[in-house]
């Protein structure tokens, strides 16, 4: 007898819909066909034990299980759930007429329970496209799968509560949609804890009201991690797409919790200066998102940014400026997104305290020069501010006086993000001015003579490329969008040149 059921096959953050077919026959071997990998082909052996725990049995004729198409490779144990059923099916021990009209993925456990999923979101969202409304999960993973409006999502336990609802003999009801309103980040961090470092948070407002990319360069000591950490807290919130993005990529990554629901805050990742350029922009044998995909829609800090290797750098210059990631190997090519903010800390020098008010600096000119070449002018000219961090005085710490709290610096930065929407209405791909392409940065970066002026001087003294040029005009608008102007004025220009620090000539000596 010939059974079908259906299944999802994710590649990359994108799933592709898997018929899975089993016939039993005359014979006495088990076939697994349609390109499995070594982890499906050990799913004979769950699939059985499963059953026989149930009370059926595992058919000694001849069995053919074809995952198609055949052209799709096929990985990971969530097949073991479509395979047990369609294969009780089609040996006739139950039967279960509603088994095609399921989209159906699930890791079975010896005992017949079922185990969590990785990517089930991608998975629901194809199913829709595909024209199917019905899917079974493991219960784990149903809160994750409901978001999608529209779908029943039903969510077992175990192989034999699965039979008994195909069956009909049960009654369970699709877990109900929810969609998560989203806030912005507050684990207790805050600006107001921050004493002193004024210019610094004026640059953190900048680049959160942009979306632009911030270097911080201070002494150690001197709060730029700290600084940094408090980026999140006044970040505008995700907008429900951007939220369903995120935890997509999430999902695929494992990266969810156990019934867990949209993804309602905007990430902050912040891997350790030994991550490989695979773990970085992702990839692998089994292609998997990199740090800077699962930052996407948030921030990825790097901090001790020199010490991160060369070539894990350089990877991300493609990413910075495209905001997606597109793998190609030999049979394969993925397409990561990787829209995210790059926060970077470093030192001035190996010692740290070059350019310190205080404290000597123990390295040589050269020795300086080499470490800040450790970070490339490509790289330096992707980051559209550069802050020094200075050591903040005994009388600033120990003020009374409370800075300013995030919640009223993220009043302005989401008023300014309201401004950029209403101005790239007619650009769905471009979200904040840091987004904007040469075409719309001359488009909505118009400049009076007295600024082009000031820009131009700039321009000559400090050497600056082309994409430094337009990197200045964004940052420029982005102020302007922060006093309420529509034109920019020229001390938003001013403000704007003096965020980059390291293209001042003779910075280092």
């Amino acid at each position: 007898m010939l059974a079908k059921t259906y299944g999802m096959s994710v590649f990359g953050v994108s799933a592709a819909l898997i018929t899975i077919e089993t016939n039993v026959a005359q014979g006495s071997k088990c076939f697994l066909v349609g390109l499995p990998d070594s982890t499906i082909k050990e799913s004979i052996q769950r699939v059985e034990s499963a059953i026989k725990q149930m009370g059926g049995f595992f058919p000694r004729r001849k069995v053919i299980i074809n995952l198609a198409p055949a052209n799709i490779r096929k990985e990971g144990s969530a097949y073991d759930l479509p395979i047990a059923l369609s294969l009780m099916h089609a040996s006739e021990q139950v039967e279960m007429p509603t088994l095609p009209h399921f989209v159906i993925m699930g890791e079975l456990a010896l005992d017949g329970v079922l185990r969590p999923i990785k990517g089930a979101l991608a998975m629901v969202m194809e199913a829709q496209k595909q024209g199917f409304t019905k899917l079974i999960l493991p219960r784990e993973n149903a809160t994750e799968a409901a978001m999608i409006q529209g779908m029943e999502v039903y969510g077992m336990e175990t192989l034999s509560e699965t039979v008994l609802f195909l069956r009909g003999k049960t009654i369970h009801k699709p877990f109900p949609t929810t969609q998560t309103s989203t806030h912005s980040y507050d684990d207790g961090l805050d600006f107001a804890h921050v004493r002193g470092q004024k210019i610094a948070k004026r640059a953190f407002e900048i680049a959160a009201a942009g979306g632009h990319n911030l270097l911080l360069i201070g002494p150690p000591g001197a709060g730029k991690t700290m600084l940094a950490k408090r980026i999140s807290s006044i970040l505008p919130p995700l907008t429900l797409e951007e939220a369903m993005e995120t935890t997509k990529i999430h999902s695929v990554a494992g990266k969810i919790l156990q019934n867990s629901q949209l993804i309602a805050q905007r990430p902050f990742r912040s891997p350790h200066h030994s991550i490989s350029s695979t773990a970085l922009i992702g990839g692998g044998s089994n292609p998997q998102p990199g740090e800077i995909s699962l930052a996407h829609n948030g921030v990825l800090f790097l901090d001790e940014l020199p010490e991160f290797s060369r070539h894990a750098l350089e990877v991300m210059r493609q990413p910075l400026e495209d905001h997606h990631v597109l793998i190609s190997r030999a049979k394969w090519s993925i397409d990561f997104p990787a829209n995210f903010m790059l926060i970077a800390s470093m030192n001035p020098c190996p010692c740290g305290y070059f350019n310190h008010p205080t404290k000597d600096c123990t390295c040589g000119q050269e020795v300086v020069k080499r470490y800040l070449n450790k970070i490339s002018g490509p790289l330096l000219d992707r980051i559209d501010l550069h802050i020094e961090v200075s050591p903040v005085a005994f009388e600033e710490i120990r003020s009374p006086d409370m800075a300013e709290a995030s919640a009223i610096i993220r009043e302005r930065v989401i008023a300014a993000r309201n401004r950029q929407q209403t101005r790239f209405r007619n650009y769905p791909e471009v979200h904040a001015n840091a987004g904007m392409t040469s075409q719309l940065v001359g488009l909505f970066c118009p400049l009076q003579t007295e600024v082009e002026t000031l820009l131009q001087q700039a321009m000559k003294r400090l050497q600056l490329s082309a994409r430094a040029y337009e990197r200045i005009l964004k940052v420029a608008r982005t102020i302007a969008d922060l006093a309420g102007t529509p034109e920019i004025e020229p001390n938003h220009m001013a403000e704007a040149i003096t965020y980059r620090n390291l293209d001042r000539e003779n910075w280092a000596g």
